[in-house]
């Protein structure tokens, strides 16, 4: 990772320094597949500016940033066909990287999502990674 990285590694994905299945990136977010998701398709939303939690976020940041966690919620729904996404984002405790980022996960009923208790699985490998990014970054084309 870069030293502009400060360490970070989302900064590093943002910045194309680590490879990740990426979804999508403008002037405001990163968004990539989660590496340990809880359902294939389960996107990670990350503003480009290293801010730790959502209240370190800057208050003309928030809308533009949830603009888009909003938009990469109905593409997952309409790129993997799910019923719906759960949204959800840790600061500080629970939070295994210390980047801000929202979780956008795609929900089909009796998907055995249960409470806080979240079993996490794996792409098969590299090409299935990338083809559901395709299909969430073809969505949020669509949009």
């Amino acid at each position: 990772m870069s030293a502009a990285a400060g360490g970070c590694l989302f900064c590093a994905i943002a910045a194309g320094e680590v490879p990740a299945a990426v979804v999508t990136s403008d002037d405001v977010v990163a968004a990539f597949l989660d590496n340990r998701p809880l359902f294939k398709g389960h996107v990670l939303v990350v503003p480009l500016a290293h801010v730790e939690t959502l209240t370190d976020l800057p208050p003309e940041a928030v809308g533009p940033y949830f603009a888009r966690v909003r938009a990469i919620a109905a593409a997952v729904e309409k790129g993997l066909g799910a019923a719906g996404t759960f949204v959800a984002m840790n600061n500080r405790v629970s939070q295994s990287v210390p980047h801000l980022h929202t979780h956008v996960v795609p929900r089909n009923p009796k998907d055995g999502l249960r409470g806080f208790f979240w079993p996490r699985t794996k792409y098969a490998g590299d090409d299935e990674a990338a083809e559901y990014a395709a299909r969430i970054r073809d969505a949020v084309g669509e949009m």
